[in-house]
């Protein structure tokens, strides 16, 4: 089984909260960790995906979690919201850490009620895709050493794995398994077609299920692009209302996200809208039909994919490093760009510019340095991740870094 780098911190977290909740999208792994988890020990284990344990969670929420003795194992929390209550009366009598270690495939911190239900009881730790590092077998380093400004000291790691093969084929554990493109393909296609028929009709009542496949493969053809949502709503003749229903569910089942515009303490006019990507850039390929060799062929869109990957990348390492920090885009009225940016608690910034290319001229770090003259002490590091294969040094707090980097131990 492949150590997936999050699990130091379920671990840590189960020390000192009486609730801890591992979530993220379907076929991510989470029932596999938190077996993992359970093993050896005296932890009890039910997945509400069996009928008969969803049957007697449903029928008496209450009895059901007050039968239950010692830590436990909840799978698929989300298909009996009604066990939430339960389970914060069960916790006010005995707060004892590591009490409940739920999983959930849909995000319950956004559905009635349920953000509000565990307060200050509950830590929510979420799971993605498998990372590059993880599929490395090494915990990556690449945050640590951004904000550190020690990038140029990145251990060199091996690209075995060609950049296209590695974006057509995702983080998915199940997909990732799959060695021929065909059978990652019927993979991706029942997994599409299980989350939107299943997962997203037991969370709302959508009118037209058959509308959204189209509204994803739109998402994805707009994938690292601004999220406007008329345009969108165009495309997939839908009325604003229902779009940004059904975007929200999209959301909530972890198959998109945004990424949201950074805008403090500049004085200058900003773009405020999100930027959209899909969580797995295997799933992106699938519904744009691109395999490796499109994507070699079509720079352009190797361009909008690299930057979803990078972005997603990010995200998984700051689960398990520093949740604390957020990911921004950065743009201006004046089309100043910069493709991501990192933002500490403490205030320090580091941004990082995404070139599908083996050659990056001095114009590309246009905006960093802009970014770092403005921001001045605030500003830790800034780097153009490229195709190359070397570390350069750009100039004060700028580093031309090859894409490999970001999951060097």
């Amino acid at each position: 089984m492949i150590r997936r780098n999050i699990e130091d911190a379920v671990r840590q977290a189960m020390t000192d909260t009486p609730v801890v909740l591992l979530n993220g999208a379907r076929q991510t792994g989470k029932t596999t960790l938190a077996q993992a988890m359970a093993a050896g020990g005296a932890v009890q284990y039910f997945t509400l995906d069996d009928s008969a344990t969803f049957a007697l969670a449903a029928g008496d929420p209450s009895g059901f979690i007050r039968n239950l003795t010692g830590p436990v194992v909840l799978d698929e929390i989300q298909k009996v919201p009604e066990l939430f209550p339960a389970i914060k009366l069960a916790v006010d009598k005995s707060r004892q850490p590591g009490r409940f270690l739920l999983t959930g495939s849909a995000n319950v911190m956004t559905l009635p009620r349920l953000s509000e239900s565990l307060a200050g009881r509950m830590e929510v730790i979420p799971l993605y895709p498998f990372s590059a590092g993880e599929l490395a077998g090494v915990a990556e380093g690449f945050l640590a050493r951004l904000f550190a400004s020690t990038i140029a000291n990145s251990k060199p790691v091996s690209a075995s794995t060609e950049i296209e093969a590695r974006l057509a084929r995702g983080g998915y554990p199940e997909a990732t398994a799959r060695e021929t493109d065909v059978r990652r393909a019927a993979w991706f296609a029942s997994y599409i077609s299980t989350i939107l028929q299943r997962d997203v009709r037991d969370l709302a009542r959508v009118d037209a299920l058959h509308t959204l496949p189209n509204l994803l493969k739109l998402l994805a053809a707009r994938a690292s692009g601004l999220l406007n949502l008329a345009d969108v709503g165009r495309d997939a003749t839908l009325p604003h209302t229902t779009l940004t229903r059904y975007l929200a569910l999209l959301e909530t089942v972890y198959l998109v996200h945004r990424l949201p515009a950074w805008s403090r303490n500049l004085g200058q006019r900003l773009v405020k809208a999100p930027k959209v990507h899909l969580v797995d850039t295997g799933l992106a390929c699938h519904l744009l039909g691109a395999d490796a060799r499109r994507l070699a062929e079509d720079r352009p869109l190797l361009g909008r994919l690299l930057e979803s990957f990078v972005v997603g990348e990010l995200r998984k390492q700051i689960s398990w490093t520093d949740p604390q920090t957020t990911l921004y885009h950065f743009r201006t009225a004046t089309g100043s760009e910069v493709d991501v940016l990192l933002e500490k608690s403490d205030g320090s910034v580091a941004a990082i510019e995404v070139k599908a290319s083996a050659t990056v001229g001095t114009s590309d770090f246009a905006s960093l340095k802009a970014l770092r003259d403005q921001l001045g002490k605030r500003f830790c590091a800034g780097v153009v991740l490229y195709l190359g294969d070397q570390i350069v040094p750009f100039g004060d707090k700028l580093w031309l870094v090859p894409v490999p980097a970001l999951w060097a131990p």
